[in-house]
């Protein structure tokens, strides 16, 4: 009897083992309290259709399917952002990482969590140039370009519409410190007048002392390059209030139609922004197709580059053999770049067979070219955005 229960053990653990073999974890850090809160959603749906794509059409593997975990880091808090990855990565034991959102998050988790654990993290939403800088063993990658590179865009945007003097004000973390940076140095050099260039603190219910000190250098343009759903927001409603200012500019984190909804469509006309794009490329036509099906806003902010960096991590898995952590980021490298055949968003089975017969792949993803430079950022491509009739809508594309 004693000789049959153990059978009996060995049996379920055997069976239990087989169950924890058949599935992929990857992790999923964003901003869904906090600054982002409302545009985190639509960002996690992205990711979310990429891995939905992945397993109907196989999994990985040979047949085992990815589970998405996600977890929140608040945005603008490293202890949580901590805490999170800690949780994903030593409790969760997830393969791979898709972000975080916010820049500072993606930071903290990197350096204290992800990077020592070996972990690869694809972020589609930090921006800051500061993620260049992590000494990350070549295991943190993004799918969006660095504000190095947005904030030139806006800077020479701007002048090329003829607005000559601003006065900005920038949210004080890693986010607002390097896109304010590069703004200000690309518009100084082209001739623009910076009056002002403040920090500003986020989670504040009033930035009137703040916008008395802007507004007393007499310049109608205020550039705000701070978050839609906290600082942003506040700003902009109190500027309005102040009746101080005529022209409002943002970017990307300032995108978001709650922004315009919380504000004011009146107040907001004609609001001037830039945010990371979608190319006009066959890729990006088949993930609006996908994600147009799912009921989701294919235009939604970084929810396409969410795409790309779910479905790189999957196509990584595949190209490394096992849902092992080590290699993953020189696979991750190998499907991202020519040469190879090019592989569209959706062309799962068509990606695992290519692997399987030891052919080299060239991913193509929703938001453009995604082959990663030795700091594993990607090239440029920035909307520039007008808010019209109640909603931001695209002007045109901006591309290196």
């Amino acid at each position: 009897m004693f000789k049959k229960t153990l059978l009996g053990a060995a049996i379920i653990a055997v069976s239990a083992i087989g169950v924890a073999q058949a599935q992929v974890k990857v992790g999923f850090l964003g901003g869904f309290t906090g600054p982002i809160e409302s545009l985190a959603p639509p960002i996690l749906a992205g990711a979310q259709l990429a891995i939905k794509q992945v397993n109907e059409q196989g999994g990985v593997l040979d047949g085992q399917t990815i589970e998405l975990l996600s977890a929140d880091t608040t945005c603008t808090e490293a202890s949580a952002a901590i805490n999170s990855a800690d949780r994903l990565i030593n409790t969760e034991n997830v393969t791979a990482i898709v972000g975080a959102l916010c820049s500072g998050a993606t930071i903290a988790s990197a350096n204290n969590v992800g990077v020592p654990a070996g972990v690869l993290m694809v972020s589609p939403a930090s921006t800051s140039p500061a993620i260049s800088e992590i000494a990350d063993n070549d295991l943190v990658f993004r799918t969006t370009p660095s504000d190095s590179y947005q904030g030139e865009v806006l800077a020479k945007l701007l002048l090329s519409k003829g607005i000559e003097d601003v006065v900005v004000t920038y949210v004080n973390n890693d986010y607002g410190q390097g896109l304010a940076s590069a703004f200000t140095t690309a518009y100084t050099a082209g001739g623009g007048n910076v009056a002002a260039n403040d920090a500003h603190e986020d989670g504040k219910a009033d930035y009137r002392s703040e916008l008395g000190g802007l507004a007393s250098h007499g310049v109608d343009n205020l550039v705000v390059l701070a978050y839609a759903d906290t600082s942003g927001q506040t700003i902009l409603r109190q500027a309005y209030e102040s009746g101080n200012f005529t022209q409002y500019i943002g970017a990307d984190g300032m995108v978001g139609d709650g922004l315009v909804r919380a504000v004011g469509a009146d107040v907001l006309e004609g609001m001037i922004a830039t945010r990371p794009g979608t190319p006009d490329i066959p890729g990006a036509g088949m993930y609006a197709e996908a994600a147009t099906a799912e009921g989701m806003d294919p235009n939604a902010v970084f929810a396409g580059q969410a795409y790309d960096a779910a479905f790189l991590i999957a196509l990584a898995i595949e190209k490394n053999g096992s849902a092992d952590r080590e290699g993953l980021n020189k696979a991750l490298r190998e499907v991202a770049s020519p040469p190879g055949v090019v592989i569209m968003p959706g062309e799962w089975e068509k990606a695992i067979a290519l692997i399987k017969e030891g052919q080299d792949i060239n991913y193509e993803g929703a938001s453009g070219s995604q082959d990663f430079d030795e700091l594993g950022n990607v090239p440029g491509i920035i909307e520039e955005m007008v808010v019209t009739d109640g909603a931001f809508t695209t002007v045109g594309l901006i591309a290196d």
